[in-house]
């Protein structure tokens, strides 16, 4: 576990606040308010218990204390149609139990791969991470965010130019899980 966990930071650091893919990471990372979480889940059901859990521990948790949370998934979803569609189970858990709108999940994988795009192209290294993860973020926050940035459509734009302009060398630094 401390080999996953220690892989994800490593992750976080070089790769989403490193290449500044996410511009409100830094702060929370530097803060400790990120929460690392493995599940050892084989199965749906217990990963959802496992993502209520930690949801359950978020919304009785101040942001002070725990901003974001990396629910990481070793060990199931490892193809990407299916961590795809737990999506919408996940989804649907933030509905179940009034959620949305409080909190909203992100999602990375070793695979990702943004709809209409190759499967090869540069622009999916945004998105993929050692593991299938399941990103927790707090709505407030992110819109809180959001509002100090002049154009924040254009944080998508500049990663995808981001990894356009990573030298084939520098990939392979930045991702050697991934079978490029």
């Amino acid at each position: 576990m401390k080999q996953i966990i220690s892989n994800v930071e490593t992750w976080l650091d070089d790769v989403v606040i490193g290449l500044n893919l996410c511009p409100f990471a830094s702060i929370p990372r530097k803060n400790n308010q990120v929460r690392f979480t493995v599940s050892q889940a084989l199965t749906e059901e217990v990963l959802l218990a496992d993502l209520y859990a930690e949801l359950t521990l978020m919304s009785q948790t101040p942001a002070e204390e725990v901003e974001t949370s990396l629910l990481i998934v070793p060990d199931m979803l490892t193809k990407f149609d299916d961590y795809n569609q737990f999506l919408d189970l996940a989804d649907a858990l933030l509905e179940e139990f009034e959620w949305d709108g409080i909190f909203q999940i992100a999602s990375f994988h070793p695979d990702y791969c943004f709809a209409e795009t190759d499967v090869n192209s540069t622009e999916n290294l945004t998105n993929r991470s050692p593991y299938p993860i399941l990103h927790i973020l707090r709505e407030a926050s992110l819109e809180k965010a959001l509002e100090k940035m002049t154009s924040p459509d254009e944080i998508f734009k500049r990663n995808i130019e981001t990894m356009n302009e990573l030298p084939a060398v520098k990939i392979k630094v930045l991702f050697p899980y991934l079978h490029l």
